[in-house]
């Protein structure tokens, strides 16, 4: 491995990732490596841009947010827009994770209600199944 450049090999290796994923983000414009024939050659910006880019996949943007925040980086005002873009993204998208965690927190309440009267019930039939035999 080159100090400046990774083979998808490599790549795949170090992110843990498919060459399958690293091609789709190459067609979505997210990864540009060199190319060299068939080869592709990852440079440290594409290692910096995937990184970027599985940080936010995990954190649920879609991939045309993470392409637009991806590229305000060559802006040319040391990442001020770029960085001020992600921090709204991000504080929307914190909102939607903490909406989801609560409605999510509510159902869970409700199924272990629901589990515990099931249990109740159960409990109930059975002991009328025994009184009757």
């Amino acid at each position: 491995m080159s100090e400046t450049t990774m083979t998808i090999r490599e790549m795949c290796e170090a992110f843990d990732v498919t060459p399958r994923t690293l091609r789709f983000y190459e067609s979505k414009e997210l990864l540009a490596p060199i190319r060299q024939g068939q080869r592709r050659l990852f440079t440290r910006r594409d290692r910096a841009r995937l990184k970027l880019i599985l940080r936010g996949k995990r954190f649920g943007f879609s991939l045309e947010e993470l392409r637009q925040l991806l590229d305000l980086y060559d802006k040319g005002d040391q990442q001020y827009t770029q960085i001020t873009a992600a921090y709204e993204v991000a504080q929307t998208r914190l909102a939607a994770m903490e909406a989801e965690r609560a409605e999510l927190d509510a159902a869970i309440a409700e199924l272990r209600e629901q589990i515990t009267w099931g249990a109740r019930m159960l409990a109930s039939l059975k002991d009328t199944r025994k009184a009757a035999e």
